[in-house]
């Protein structure tokens, strides 16, 4: 079976956004453009990382080519993910780039496989390897992406200040108080 390879060049919305309570969040990413909707499934680090990753590639095409890293992101986008909420395919790889024809980012989303992944067939038309969401963002709809996907990673639960482990709503052991004392979010 061929590979599917979802490409949005001009998407209306791209976004992350979070399933569930905090501390049982499924993330995903979600690309619209007319009448087409994908989402993908994926785990809260490769939400923060992309993020993280897109913020330094837009300050690199800016000392490169010009332009300001800091521009403005596009209007902010605070809506929540279309519904119904289909999963096309849970992310194993992503790839990063920059299209200078187009002057876009361009975000890729791989499928977990089974098999070892080649290099080559990120951001690649070949026939075979897995299913994939290719993204094309104009440099102020990247920054929208960033600013939201940062803030849906950061509104979980908020860090313990001695250990920087999760605290659940009861709180946690502390490894920092040798599990002694229960640090709880109404004792800060």
């Amino acid at each position: 079976m061929s590979r599917v390879i979802h490409v949005f060049r001009q998407p209306e919305r791209f976004v992350a956004g979070t399933v569930g309570e905090p501390g049982d969040r499924s993330f995903y990413l979600q690309a619209i453009e007319d009448s087409r909707t994908v989402s993908v499934l994926l785990e809260k680090q490769q939400v923060s990382v992309l993020a993280e990753r897109i913020a330094a590639l837009l300050e690199e095409v800016a000392r490169r080519f010009g332009g300001d890293a800091d521009a403005p992101a596009a209007g902010s986008d605070l809506d929540p993910l279309a519904v119904p909420l289909e999963e096309e395919f849970r992310v194993g790889t992503m790839g990063l780039g920059w299209d200078a024809d187009s002057e876009s980012v361009v975000v890729e989303l791989l499928a977990v496989s089974e098999e070892e992944i080649d290099e080559s067939v990120v951001l690649d038309d070949t026939e075979e390897g897995p299913d994939a969401l290719r993204v094309f963002l104009s440099p102020p709809q990247a920054r929208a992406f960033a600013d939201r996907a940062e803030k849906v990673v950061s509104a979980g639960r908020p860090p313990c200040p001695l250990c920087a482990e999760a605290l659940d709503p009861q709180g946690h052991v502390c490894v920092r108080l040798n599990g002694y004392h229960q640090r709880t979010p109404a004792a800060e």
